[in-house]
């Protein structure tokens, strides 16, 4: 490919592999004036011998013209959210330990018939380990079977949502046979409309799913990240469980008589399940942000540095962590803490909803689905905004507003929202996530069914502890497959920043995207 702007049509050659022969880049590179600069620090000079090169550091790369904690505030605030849900963990499950034998130590023969018990803890232990593995299972999916990820997600996806609202109808079970039905039909739907741009976010989905295969540290993330939020999620689920045990204020509850905590109160008991639900949406939310943060400094460092003078960073993973565990954790901070309350908020609608339902109060019950379609919606937003805002901040240490400010500018550019619009991969990773939270929620109904504990004579926990599982397994997912959203939008991100680097550095790749999206081509402007 020349130096000049004259483009070539798409010929469905298959995807090159990665890097580019040192020829082609030679070849192009002298004529590459970039109009717009990449981060701190990253070479825009022709690409040498590597064996000339001493790679430097990603701090050196993408060097902060003035290191500074951003948002100070949001990280104290964090450190008192772990501290606080450490706290009361700790007291629920010693007050939990001390009347062990009255709750059982296994799926049967608890004395517990009021509350939550040991019954439980097995049953979300379950639920996260078999979240642990669909998800894993499902991100090697889509490193195998690139092509076809897509198409089996999207039937995978729309089989099981159908198969688990017919049978919640034959259990009549019906509040939750509605929901996983109208999930099921709207997943359809949508699948269906994005069958026309199938091909270009299979293209992108390959090259994300290559550059991962070339820089393993990006796998090794995804996995002590998923574990890390595993792990959470277990102590999570015994947290929710011994602080049930602990201040439900029954007559028969063994727990109240323990000294430490406080008193036995539905107002406690109440106050703590909020807290406690908050922190673990933010906490979780905290941790994927970090995630997501590391790994866009790699596909950063890729697109700007690879073939650059110095090439690829040093440890380009651990650097990006770095910045994201200092500088830029307080930014982190601010942006889970925004959907984190959205997502408790939801909770609580939820809920509400389901008070009002069983009230039959039916005007309350409109009321709040509306409300509820409104945090569908300001959740799917702010969640939209964070994603790219992160990879500001991952690649130019900046905070959070400033880079919201940035996501802004690159959401309203005319070229950047239709190229977004037009890539599906988010939306089929949330299917897949989905997924794995449909069977997540299935087997903690059916597990609640054949075991039939005491406390849930009637099924009057059916609805909590199926929400619960569902969300545990959409958190564990999202997690697990935070590598391809992250390289996605870091992409993404990139390419709108200065597409001249990528037409230069992989010009067979450059060509391929146009081929399907001519309007790449276009740069935003700060």
């Amino acid at each position: 490919m020349s130096g000049d702007h004259t483009q070539q049509q798409y010929t469905g050659e298959k995807l090159p592999r990665y890097p580019p022969s040192e020829a082609t880049f030679t070849q192009s590179a002298p004529s590459y004036q970039p109009q717009l600069p990449p981060p701190p620090n990253a070479s825009t000079k022709p690409y040498q011998n590597k064996d000339d090169l001493k790679a430097a550091t990603f701090e050196e790369q993408f060097k902060l013209e003035k290191p500074r904690w951003n948002d100070l505030w949001a990280v104290f605030l964090l450190i008192g959210v772990l501290g606080g849900f450490t706290v009361v963990s700790g007291i629920a499950i010693h007050a939990y330990a001390e009347t062990r034998s009255f709750l059982g130590g296994g799926i049967y023969g608890s004395g517990e018939s009021f509350s939550l018990n040991t019954n439980t803890i097995i049953l979300l232990v379950f639920v996260v380990v078999i979240a642990l593995i669909l998800s894993l299972a499902y991100f090697m999916l889509a490193r195998v079977f690139t092509k076809q990820f897509i198409w089996i997600t999207g039937i995978i996806n729309i089989i099981l949502g159908l198969g688990t609202a017919i049978y919640y109808f034959t259990e009549h079970y019906y509040s939750a046979a509605i929901v996983f039905l109208l999930f099921a039909l709207f997943g359809a739907f949508c699948f269906f409309s994005w069958i026309r741009r199938i091909p270009f976010a299979t293209l992108i989905l390959q090259t994300v799913m290559d550059i991962c295969r070339a820089h393993p540290s990006v796998l090794i993330v995804s996995l002590v990240g998923t574990l890390v939020v595993s792990a959470f999620a277990a102590w999570f689920s015994v947290t929710l469980v011994a602080v049930y045990v602990k201040y439900n204020p029954t007559a028969d509850s063994q727990s109240c008589g323990t000294t430490a905590g406080g008193n036995c109160s539905h107002a406690t008991l109440i106050g703590l399940i909020i807290f406690i639900t908050f922190c673990g949406y933010y906490i979780s939310e905290v941790i994927k942000s970090i995630i997501h943060t590391t790994i866009s400094g790699v596909y950063g460092s890729w697109y700007f540095c690879s073939r650059s003078t110095e090439g690829m960073p040093r440890w380009p993973a651990l650097g990006a962590f770095k910045r994201s565990m200092t500088y830029s954790l307080g930014s982190i901070s601010f942006g889970s803490l925004l959907v984190s309350i959205i997502q408790l908020l939801q909770q609580l609608a939820a809920l509400a909803q389901q008070a009002a339902r069983q009230d039959n109060n039916w005007i309350a019950v409109i009321i709040i689905c509306f409300i509820r379609c409104l945090l569908v919606v300001l959740n799917w937003a702010v969640r939209f905004f964070n994603h790219y805002a992160y990879c500001y901040i991952a690649l130019y240490g900046a905070a959070y507003i400033p880079a919201a400010k940035e996501t802004w500018k690159l959401i309203k550019d005319r070229g950047i929202d239709a190229l977004i619009n037009d890539c599906l991969i988010d939306p089929v990773l949330n299917l897949g996530a989905t997924f794995v939270a449909y069977v997540t929620a299935l087997f903690a109904y059916l597990y609640l069914k054949y075991t039939n504990p005491a406390y849930n004579e009637g099924g009057n926990y059916n609805a909590p502890i199926v929400g619960f599982s569902f969300v545990i397994g959409l958190q564990i997912c999202n997690i697990a497959t935070v590598p391809i959203k992250s390289g996605t939008a870091t992409f993404f991100t990139a390419m709108a920043r200065d597409p001249d680097v990528l037409r230069m550095s992989y010009p067979e790749l450059y060509n391929q995207i146009f081929g399907l999206y001519p309007r790449v081509q276009e740069r935003i402007h700060s």
